[in-house]
């Protein structure tokens, strides 16, 4: 159960202005030079001067417009549609459903230890900050710096990975409106650019009217739920429950219904993944400890409910898994919305609510990406990072992160053209890079946890449950670490084979490379700037 102080619920009803800059002057209630948009509360101040960080960003973002942030990256009940190609050749029809609940429970488990996290360390850093913070002294900084890494590894490839999905469900309704369309691999790498492009324009140019955007987003994140329900629910045909709960399926031929159905679960944990998005924002958060978990905790709650909701609707209106999973058009989805509108621009309209909110995705997406990135070059963690960090005056944004993330989407974009195998196999490297970073800091926690060792206060606790939240989340993500790295089917070919291992394996060499021969003699980390009150 979350719990709160008196002195939070008195912040929470309203929130104090005053700026300051440094602990001491935070409970004088001292004033510095940064305006309110900047300063954010109290609060949020005493948190920056505790982590030792200035204010650099403008703190704009308040509980609706976060819950709209997080809500649409993580994209649950769309991802559910877009991304269930992998579930239905592995566990079939029941697979994806009883795969769900086991992902919705252990992503609740997860979401809850990083949220407490991010309530006692409210800072763009996100994992990398957490680890340095709460790791055993004799690896803190090695840790650090590593998972610092990984996250940047995984959230650059995710800008690329939504930028292609929105890029082939244009060209599946293409397909779909014209028998006589050929995918094109250039297309689709000229489809990601635009999508990414459109993104940087929404994080650079209208940025200061992005945390309004995020509000509307939310409102069309739920309105086009319904709008595709509905038509679902009276148009399309029906499956028989017997075949939604309990016919399973071993499409990737691995002679085991247990392994195939584990292997499937990676469906459902795409539509979970990213719940670390919000803390990169976190300085941009209006009383961020008290707004952000709060937040996270709700975002996983009404996705993981409407993405329930829609998985079970798909199911009944899928007819054939085989005829769906044959769809030209390249995505199961698209035949089902047709099946039940049985014409074109009746599924048009509807994939299109899809589209949208899939581009939308990789608007939070680049926010998210460029601000890890910032703050890991803040922390000297990066090649160049004086540059990266550099937060120009005015702009009040990490215009040279955007910038650079948008031109690492282009590059790997560009693979695209000549091997579509090897595109797939980077594009899909934010799970495993994720999901490594969720285990390395919530099993930093527990470890504290289980010494007895000082921890920061937190606005929102689990309290007397946190200990075993955090054994259940670090027991589910290491599960899914492991099948993150298998390949949809066998036999295993060259084009076929999970790639991911080999470039997961290659940056993690890379980076200890690197921290041996550079990073070792720049990198701190974050935890020799902290002040403890």
């Amino acid at each position: 159960m979350a719990t709160f102080d008196s002195n939070d619920r008195r912040l929470a009803g309203k929130p104090e202005l005053t700026m300051v800059t440094s602990t001491n002057e935070a409970e004088m209630g001292g004033v510095g030079a940064l305006t309110n948009e900047k300063a954010g509360t109290s609060r949020d101040q005493r948190d920056m001067a505790r982590l030792g960080k200035k204010q650099e960003l403008n703190r704009n973002f308040q509980f609706l417009s976060i819950l709209g942030f997080t809500c649409i990256l993580m994209s649950t009940w769309e991802a559910q549609l877009t991304a269930s190609t992998f579930g239905l050749i592995n566990g079939g029809l029941a697979g994806l459903v009883w795969m769900y609940l086991i992902t919705f429970a252990g992503f609740l488990a997860v979401i809850a230890s990083m949220a407490e996290m991010a309530s006692m360390a409210p800072t763009s850093g996100g994992q990398y900050h957490w680890v340095s913070e709460f790791a055993p002294k004799s690896c803190q900084k090695f840790l650090s710096y590593v998972t610092g890494w990984v996250c940047v590894l995984g959230w650059q490839t995710g800008i690329t990975s939504i930028g292609y999905l929105a890029g082939t469900q244009i060209q599946g309704l293409l397909v779909l409106n014209d028998a006589s369309y050929v995918f094109e691999r250039y297309q689709g790498t000229l489809l990601v650019i635009a999508v990414s492009f459109i993104a940087i324009i929404f994080n650079t140019v209208l940025v200061k009217h992005l945390p309004m955007v995020e509000g509307l987003i939310l409102i069309l994140h739920v309105f086009g739920f319904f709008a595709i329900l509905i038509p679902l629910w009276v148009l399309a045909p029906r499956n028989s429950a017997k075949a939604v709960f309990t016919e399973f399926t071993d499409g990737g031929n691995w002679n085991s219904m247990g392994l195939s159905t584990l292997i499937g679960i990676l469906s459902p944990v795409f539509a979970f993944i990213g719940p670390d998005s919000a803390t990169h924002m976190s300085e941009e958060i209006k009383d961020a400890s008290r707004v952000l978990p709060v937040a996270m905790i709700w975002t996983v709650v009404l996705n993981g409910a409407l993405g329930y909701i829609m998985l079970i609707t798909f199911c009944f209106c899928l007819g054939d898994v085989e005829t769906a999973l044959n769809s030209p058009t390249g995505y199961p989805f698209i035949e089902v919305f047709y099946n039940a509108t049985n014409n074109h621009a009746g599924t048009t309209v509807m994939t299109c609510i899809l589209i949208i909110l899939t581009v939308c995705g990789c608007i939070s997406n680049v926010a998210t990406a460029s601000r890890q990135m910032f703050a890991f070059a803040r922390d000297n963690g990066l090649p160049f990072s004086p540059f990266l960090a550099y937060v120009r005056p005015g702009y009040d944004i990490p215009l040279n992160s955007i910038l650079l993330s948008f031109c690492i989407t282009v590059l790997l974009s560009l693979i695209n053209i000549g091997s579509t195998v090897a595109f797939n196999a980077i594009a899909s490297l934010g799970v495993a890079s994720l999901i490594s970073s969720y285990i390395v800091s919530i099993t930093c926690l527990r470890i504290k946890r289980w010494r007895g060792e000082y921890l920061p206060p937190s606005r929102w606790s689990m309290g007397r449950y946190a200990s075993t939240v955090n054994t259940i989340a670090i027991c589910y993500l290491v599960l899914v670490f492991v099948m993150s790295f298998f390949p949809e089917a066998t036999p295993v070919t060259a084009a076929t084979f999970n790639w991911n291992i080999a470039i997961y394996g290659f940056v993690l060499v890379f980076a200890v490379v690197y921290y041996l021969v550079h990073g070792r003699r720049v990198y701190a980390g974050p935890v020799v700037l902290i002040k403890r009150d």
